[in-house]
């Protein structure tokens, strides 16, 4: 079994799947799922001649159940130390979900050196928290309801969850993998969603061009998003 440490001593667990000389893909996964949620889409990149590193975020999966440091700042550097220890570089790093927050955290704390392209599918970036400045997110009741929720019945919830996420039907995909992932994250009662925690970056457009962090001038053709 794959595993590091991170500087905080917590243990991640990673895969590598396909030819060490193949082009870099990172795949990241959503809450509360772990890395075994991309295992189709990796075996199929692998197959055809990817590299392909999917990892258990902290606190999900057979990553350490930390009780701190749960938040998206630690992601995204758990995240680096995974490229840094493997030395990788020209990554295509694709986040779902709470993975698409990791991803563009790290691009705001790490910068794009070692990173070609970077996609976002179905993210939590801007932000799900309604504020002023973001009236269209969610208020912070339904995030509280969450929370209460799982503590009251964690079993009812996740597996309600999974309905609501994952559908019905059988595999990788389907809606037991979902609240079987589900069981092994860390039960977070702590971690609240920040309205102040913000990174931004600009994705480039068609034409290609680099990813830049917050600060920088927005690029012609390109969409700002944060995490």
């Amino acid at each position: 079994m794959a595993t590091f440490t991170t500087r905080d001593d917590v243990t991640i667990y990673y895969k590598d799947w396909g030819p060490r000389d193949g082009e870099v893909v990172i795949l990241s996964h959503g809450w509360p799922l772990n890395a075994d949620s991309w295992e189709s889409q990796a075996f199929h990149l692998a197959a055809n001649g990817y590299r392909v590193i999917t990892h258990d975020r902290r606190g999900h999966g057979r990553s350490s159940q930390s009780w701190d440091g749960n938040d998206m700042d630690h992601y995204a550097d758990d995240l680096a130390q995974l490229i840094e220890r493997l030395d990788l570089r020209s990554v295509s790093l694709f986040g779902f979900s709470t993975g698409g927050g990791e991803v563009a955290r790290y691009v705001g704390r790490h910068g794009t050196t070692r990173v070609a392209r970077i996609g976002l599918i179905s993210a939590v970036p801007p932000l799900m928290l309604r504020t002023e400045e973001n009236p269209i997110g969610l208020p912070i009741e339904v995030f509280d309801g969450f929370r209460a929720a799982s503590v009251a019945n964690r079993s009812t919830f996740l597996a309600l969850s999974a309905i609501v996420c994952a559908g019905e039907g059988e595999g990788v995909g389907s809606s037991s993998s979902f609240a079987l992932a589900g069981g092994m994250a860390r039960l977070v009662t702590r971690q609240l969603p920040s309205a102040h925690q913000t990174c931004s970056i600009w994705l480039p457009g068609a034409e290609g061009g680099n990813i830049r962090s917050r600060g920088s001038a927005r690029p012609e053709g390109s969409v700002r998003v944060s995490a």
